[in-house]
């Protein structure tokens, strides 16, 4: 027998914990839901898997497959083509393990295929490969066994995939210009400060004159970092490094959450995005027969943001209570007039999942229009940087020689 740890959800909404034995992880879940459970997760407690990890580890062994985005959209647009032609789940999975490509996405169908043919449904077999589905495709894929509508519900699945890999490109693609150009930036500066700057002090000293304030100050800079380069350099990353750990704390990750919704520039962009994924992630878990308080964990979880993730599950604290789900959004800030009063129609009429997706069209459009804007933005500002860095280092180092060259005329 082995001894796993359980979260899991009760009649009543309420988050339940607890440790379970059991000869395997399909005999645990069986046995959670036999207690009306609704299992989030089960693992091996830390004594156990320790004790485990020497015995090769199971069907995926010692490592946890990951795969790509794009390639987890082809697998689940292709699995829902197949169980709508009348392929068996079985035999669907078999030919999609046979015919990919990355071992990660070939050792997670495979698993996925020693589980279904075990008795396993493929919602608990897709647990087992948290790195490669995701809590909101589980939620999806146990919705369609529920409802007997595996292939309508993937191929939903399939689509909001590809609007999110889509927008998530086209932030990707928008943000790669701005960072190679000062990755040139401070490339190129260094070069002058460390390499150039510093060969200037002879003959500046040769000229026997009243450096300019600029030239001054970037001389002393540029001997300074060429003198103490290893401590900058080291300085540089122990701050980098102690920045990057306080924002895995949860004081560090809710101070960046709230930085980035209120930063000037990319404040509004981030706060679109959050709410487009919001949205679309909403309508389609409601969409696909997700139980609301199940869709309302999911959602907060997938938010991307802590204040957008605390103001959902306040919403759903009330939702519980028999309240609308539109009036604790109203209270959160993250959430404009405009989104709440659409939820609150839906709410109303029965349509919420439609408004949602209209709610998360509107934002996608505001996304892609907020990119265009931004990169047409950035693109003058990051020349216009360039330009002050370079020729203030450039202008420093020509004054003095000008300014002798000057006099030399007005004596001659």
């Amino acid at each position: 027998m082995t001894t796993f740890k359980y979260a899991a959800k009760g009649p009543g909404g309420k988050t339940v914990e607890g440790t379970i034995n059991a000869n395997d992880k399909n005999e645990a879940v069986a046995e959670l839901r036999k207690q009306n459970l609704v299992v989030v997760k089960v693992e091996e407690t830390a004594a156990q898997a320790k004790k485990s990890a020497g015995g090769g580890g199971g069907a995926l062994g010692k490592r946890t497959p990951r795969c790509k985005k794009a390639e987890l959209v082809i697998f689940t647009r292709q699995l829902s083509t197949m169980i709508g032609a009348g392929l068996a789940l079985l035999e669907s999975l078999e030919v999609l393990g046979d015919q990919a490509e990355s071992p990660g996405m070939r050792a997670a169908i495979h698993s996925l295929v020693a589980d279904v043919r075990g008795g396993t449904d493929l919602s608990v077999a897709m647990e087992r490969c948290p790195k490669v589905f995701d809590p909101l495709y589980v939620s999806m894929v146990r919705a369609g066994e529920v409802s007997g509508q595996m292939d309508i519900i993937l191929e939903r699945l399939a689509d909001y995939q590809e609007s999110s890999e889509n927008l998530r490109r086209e932030i990707k693609a928008a943000m790669t210009y701005p960072v190679i150009s000062m990755v040139l930036v401070t490339a190129i500066t260094a070069f002058l400060m460390l390499g150039v700057v510093p060969g200037f002090r002879a003959v500046f000293d040769s000229l026997d004159t009243e450096l300019p304030w600029i030239t001054a100050f970037t001389l002393e800079t540029a001997e300074f970092l060429k003198a103490h380069w290893l401590l900058c350099f080291n300085g540089t990353g122990a701050m980098i490094v102690g920045l990057l750990a306080f924002l895995k704390t949860e004081t560090g990750g809710w101070t960046k959450d709230r930085f980035i919704l209120k930063a000037p520039v990319f404040g509004p962009l981030v706060r679109k995005v959050a709410l487009a994924r919001f949205s679309r992630t909403f309508a389609t878990l409601i969409r696909s027969g997700v139980p609301i308080m199940g869709t309302l964990d999911i959602v907060a979880e997938t938010a991307g943001n802590r204040v957008v993730s605390q103001a959902v599950l306040n919403s759903r604290e009330s939702v519980r209570s028999g309240n609308l789900l539109s009036e604790p959004l109203a209270q959160a800030p993250v959430f404009p007039p405009m989104v709440v009063r659409m939820i609150a129609i839906g709410e109303r009429t029965g349509s919420l999942e439609t408004l949602l997706e209209k709610i998360a069209e509107f934002y996608d459009a505001q996304v892609k229009a907020a990119v265009k804007s931004l990169t047409s933005m950035i693109e003058p500002i990051l020349i216009t940087v360039m330009g002050v860095i370079v020729g203030g280092v450039v202008m420093s180092v020509f004054l003095p020689i000008l300014d002798v060259v000057g006099k030399l005329g007005g004596n001659g």
